[in-house]
């Protein structure tokens, strides 16, 4: 059995050949710096919501944006929300233990639950969400984690909500703190592409060779230059 994360799924999406040398070989794409700011904002964020999860009331800005439901409250939310476990499902038909860390999630009166993802950014205009080429990662991750809780037998909404921090540039200065504008954007997804790629994954585990790159895959120079195959 394979344990295979949320964010090596994506890296499969991506590209078969990157995901077959990360998960058999062991050639890791290039990384950058972890984002430190973007860390402390999630955790600042979970902070702030577990205050209203404890009270079984709604957050403010759900309020603003009328969103009928509350914080989830349930015993394994701290284990769903840890990157080293997360919410995980063994899928019997590739012998893949999935596994993802969603952020946060909402649950409605009727019991629906909603995903829910912290993004920390500083922009000009977020208000165009799903226009960049990032988003459909951002996209991905949610319906990932969508799937991994339908699996686990909890009723969940399609729609996934985005809780966007915007540092805000327009200040006079720093003086020792950031301000940011607090918005949230829904997305209603589907999982209906989450299987067939299980089974691409199972394939590609395993082959003797490496698959064909992505076009246009940039991380394949990268390993074409160190000499993995």
């Amino acid at each position: 059995m394979h344990k295979i994360s949320r964010s090596k799924i994506d890296l499969f999406t991506d590209c078969p050949r990157c995901f077959w040398l990360d998960q058999v070989k062991g050639v890791k794409r290039p990384s950058g710096p972890a984002f430190s700011l973007n860390i402390a904002v999630d955790e600042l964020f979970k902070k702030e919501f577990d205050v209203y999860r404890s009270k079984g009331t709604a957050h403010p800005i759900m309020k603003e944006y009328g969103i009928e439901a509350v914080p989830f409250q349930h015993e394994k939310i701290d284990v769903w929300r840890s990157n080293f476990t997360g919410v995980q499902y063994h899928h019997k038909l590739t012998d893949l233990l999935v596994f993802g860390a969603p952020d946060d999630i909402w649950v409605t009166p009727e019991g629906t639950l909603h995903v829910v993802d912290y993004k920390a950014t500083s922009t000009k205009d977020e208000t165009d969400f799903g226009s960049k080429e990032h988003h459909s990662h951002y996209m991905r991750q949610v319906e990932v984690y969508q799937w991994l809780l339908r699996q686990n037998g909890f009723k969940v909404s399609d729609t996934a909500y985005f809780v966007f921090a915007n540092a805000r540039k327009k200040e006079d200065g720093f003086h020792g703190r950031l301000d940011f504008e607090i918005k949230i954007f829904p997305h209603v997804g589907t999982d209906s592409w989450i299987e067939p790629i299980l089974e691409g994954i199972a394939h590609c585990f395993k082959k003797k060779k490496s698959p064909s790159c992505s076009k246009g895959c940039l991380y394949c120079h990268y390993t074409a230059s160190a000499g993995a195959e």
